[in-house]
């Protein structure tokens, strides 16, 4: 089957699809686009960029592409204060989160850029307490053994190690109700971490809309990515599988009244 089908009928020859197309897949002739090659990374473009939807792509199909009268773009100030407001969440009501909703969440992520379209994250989703518990355990074995072996990090590691030992405090998983793990094939590798991280701050900037609060688990990320083996064991990842990204997820137990502040922009032009 050739790769897009073109209505003559409704084509009006704009060229569009073959200017947007990162691939330079489809070549303008005299009757039409035409596809030249088999290089197409399925981005959707030509199908989605067609006035006449004249174009489909059996690998991006008009059928799975919904339309879109206007783009829904935010004005600049409801933007703004928008990103401005997302917070890392570290304390949690202890609700459990329906899985209904970290589903509505992934479908969102799902849809962020990837390079060369690649995309291929698969989430864990851990919702299970004991679970999360032994995860906590687990990460904060390995941080215990940099700190006694004067690993690089172990200055940074050290009081966390302290507080769960001595306090009992989760500083890992801060007693979030869920936690999202992304694994890539590791043949995707390093492509793979980016984009788990593109697809992961997608999530982190919808999950307000649902009433979610979200943190990255970094000291879980870490641990995970030297393949910890007592951490590997508990989450059981197919051999071929690595994790590229750690996401808790919970209800808010506080809602914050102001808006973030950081360091002054730095701009350097060339």
């Amino acid at each position: 089957m050739e790769l897009i089908q073109v209505d003559q009928e409704k084509c009006i020859r704009c060229g569009f699809c073959a200017d947007v197309c990162p691939t330079n897949v489809i070549n303008m002739e005299g009757d039409g686009p035409r596809a030249t090659n088999q290089s197409c990374i399925a981005c959707g473009h030509c199908v989605a960029v067609c006035p006449e939807a004249a174009l489909d792509n059996v690998k991006a199909p008009l059928a799975k592409q919904l339309f879109l009268e206007k783009s829904p773009i935010l004005d600049a100030d409801t933007a703004a204060r928008f990103l401005r407001a997302r917070r890392s969440i570290r304390r949690y009501k202890q609700d459990a989160v329906p899985r209904e909703k970290i589903v509505q969440l992934l479908d969102i992520a799902r849809m962020a850029p990837t390079g060369g379209n690649s995309q291929g994250v698969i989430y864990h989703v851990v919702d299970n307490l004991e679970t999360l518990h032994e995860i906590t355990a687990a990460t904060v074995n390995w941080m215990e053994m940099q700190v006694q072996n004067a690993s690089p990090m172990a200055s940074y590691f050290a009081g966390t190690v302290d507080r769960y030992r001595n306090v009992g405090e989760d500083v890992i998983l801060r007693d979030a109700p869920c936690l999202i793990v992304a694994t890539t094939a590791k043949t995707l590798l390093p492509l793979g971490r980016d984009n788990s991280h593109f697809a992961l701050t997608y999530a982190e900037l919808y999950a307000p809309a649902i009433e979610l609060g979200t943190c990255w688990a970094g000291f879980f990320e870490i641990c995970a990515s030297t393949a910890y083996q007592p951490l590997m064991d508990i989450l059981s990842l197919p051999e071929n599988m690595t994790v590229t990204g750690g996401l808790m997820v919970g209800y808010p137990k506080y809602t914050y009244k102001r808006l973030v502040d950081r360091n002054p922009l730095q701009v350097i032009w060339h």
